[in-house]
């Protein structure tokens, strides 16, 4: 952005659904998303290691912040994402992962958001899946260690863990 232009309005959603280097990496590619952040939210000590969250003993999960820019993209359009590249019927855990860190949540900020992911939610039970997504609100979200950002883009790798799969066909365009 070069000086004088006008400041875009942003917008902030936090997601968990397993390690979230592949969340991340979903994310990162989504048109509209400014920047995200892998880190730590839902638990209650201060500033989290990976380590201290790891031992499953902090109520932490392992998410990704996303800011997004509304006028590409919408709170809807990245909750779908999310739901497609996880197993939101999976509790605590994702594929090889296992832990009350890797649990799906949709930890919202404001009151659509919430209502939103409940109606994607009755969506995806209306056609047969047994959600254990929670949908709780969003506390302090902590990045994690520079490591853990970026990693697959650092690393050269793939997320094994988080293939999307079209879960909500043409539900969406319903309303």
């Amino acid at each position: 952005m070069a000086y004088g232009d006008p400041i875009r309005e942003t917008r902030r959603a936090v997601f968990a659904g397993g390690c979230f280097w592949g969340m991340q990496q979903h994310f990162r590619s989504h048109p509209g998303v400014i920047r995200t952040t892998v880190g730590y939210i839902g638990g209650v000590e201060p500033n989290p290691s990976y380590e201290l969250v790891c031992s499953d003993s902090t109520g932490y999960a392992e998410a990704v912040e996303v800011v997004f820019d509304p006028g590409v993209t919408s709170f809807t359009d990245l909750a779908r994402l999310f739901f497609e590249i996880h197993d939101p019927t999976q509790a605590d855990g994702q594929g090889p992962d296992r832990g009350r860190q890797y649990r799906s949540a949709v930890f919202y900020t404001d009151e659509a958001q919430r209502l939103e992911a409940e109606r994607l939610v009755g969506i995806l039970e209306e056609r047969g899946f047994a959600v254990v997504t929670e949908i709780v609100p969003a506390t302090v979200f902590w990045p994690a260690e520079d490591y853990h950002q970026d990693y697959y883009r650092k690393t050269g790798g793939i997320s094994f863990c988080h293939v999307r799969r079209d879960r909500f066909g043409d539900s969406l365009r319903k309303g």
